[in-house]
């Protein structure tokens, strides 16, 4: 028999693999369209039918239908494993707020966004920026895409020496400069020093967008680097630290709970290394651990895009790893794959999309836990784990 200290856990975000049906939407925007009806997997299925037998085996096909009626082409498998859908209720659509919520602790405040008006930022913090990089202005100052305002201003970028700084629909600052040029320590330390001017505003990231290039060819590197407003409460990351657990976190999750609670930092230049990393601590992750993972690219290389049939291929992609990844698991583990909010590639506008959430649980047998909260999946770990209750959730174990 297997005791708490024995067993694992494996917490698996899909970043913005949505299943609609959030009772909310209708709060949330794209522009000046809500957010009602927005699905990202059943659209894509809707749009070619998808091939995922390891997840669909689960619960997934039928975690889309729980959540918002819909069905998603391809995913009718009778689901095998534990299997729900989850509710977010912090005030957000944003990558901090799903994360610290499925963590135990919903965010408690209002996040502050920056106007899509030109300048964006107030003339006070402009005049900051400017200052902490050395420099006698800044470039930017808007609501851009990433990869667009480096490809218009990234000539401009190099003859100045400012640095380029922009928003979104997010609450968040973006700063990208060039990683030779500008230099990625400076441009690290720059959004360091910004973020302690603007998290007290409540502006959840600074984000370091370093990139390369010249002549107008430009492209970012795997560099990024994200300052985060630390969770507002102990995180089930927290709780297993302080326990004594070993704590993984794959991906982003270092960045996004402010390194706090980790023991372990497994980073990638994309998906398909944190793919390695997660099948490795199938193997390698200590008894009684927890490993956290962030998968990032469905959101930011398909979803924010708009690009349904690449998005369509990165979820059969990611269900092979689920299923290498599920084929070295141990008695005793739990594995749930999850997401943080939707981001529906058929959708109006770039942002991410208010929706419900999959819950699929492999160790626990099949097993309907229905309509849950993000804080329920956070529960649910601690009680794997034997850890004291984190958060404002109920166990669904």
């Amino acid at each position: 028999m297997t005791t708490p200290t024995q067993t694992r856990a494996f917490l698996i975000v899909m970043d913005s693999v949505g299943i609609g049906g959030a009772p909310d939407a209708a709060r949330f925007f794209n522009g000046h369209v809500p957010d009602i009806g927005a699905n990202t997997l059943a659209h894509i299925a809707q749009a070619r039918p998808l091939h995922m037998p390891h997840l669909d085996a689960l619960g997934l096909g039928a975690a889309v239908r729980l959540a918002s009626g819909q069905d998603a082409p391809g995913l009718g498998a009778e689901p095998q494993g534990l299997w729900g859908a989850a509710s977010e209720v912090s005030p957000g659509k944003d990558t901090p707020s799903g994360h610290w919520e499925l963590s135990g602790v919903p965010v408690p405040w209002d996040w502050h966004y920056f106007p899509d008006t030109r300048p964006s930022f107030p003339a006070d913090l402009t005049a900051r920026i400017a200052q902490a990089a050395g420099t006698d202005g800044i470039l930017g100052d808007e609501h851009a895409s990433g990869t667009e305002i480096i490809a218009r201003l990234g000539e401009e970028h190099l003859r100045t020496g400012w640095p380029i700084c922009y928003t979104s629909a997010d609450s968040v600052l973006q700063i990208a400069a060039h990683e030779e040029a500008f230099g990625l320590e400076r441009l690290y330390q720059l959004c360091q020093d910004v973020a302690a001017m603007v998290h007290p505003m409540r502006v959840g990231r600074v984000i370091a967008r370093p990139f390369l290039g010249a002549d107008g060819q430009f492209s970012r590197t795997p560099n990024r680097r994200d300052y985060a407003i630390s969770a507002p409460g102990q995180t089930i990351l927290d709780a297993a630290q302080a326990a004594g657990r070993v704590t993984h976190a794959i991906g982003k999750i270092g960045d996004i709970f402010s390194h706090r609670g980790i023991s372990h930092l497994h980073k990638g230049k994309s998906d398909a290394d944190l793919a390695k990393h997660l099948i490795r601590l199938a193997d390698e992750a200590q008894p009684g651990s927890l490993t956290f993972a962030n998968f990032v690219e469905f959101d930011s290389l398909y979803g924010h895009r708009r690009d349904i049939q690449g998005y369509a291929n990165a979820l059969e992609w990611f269900d092979t790893v689920a299923g290498q990844f599920i084929d070295r698991l141990r008695p005793g583990d739990l594995a749930i794959f999850t997401a943080d909010h939707g981001n529906d590639p058929s959708w109006i506008g770039t942002d991410h999309t208010r929706e419900r959430v999959p819950v699929l649980g492999w160790g626990m047998g099949p097993r309907a836990i229905g309509q849950v909260d993000f804080v329920d999946i956070a529960a649910s770990v601690a009680d794997h784990l034997g850890l004291a209750a984190v958060g404002p959730g109920k166990s669904f174990l």
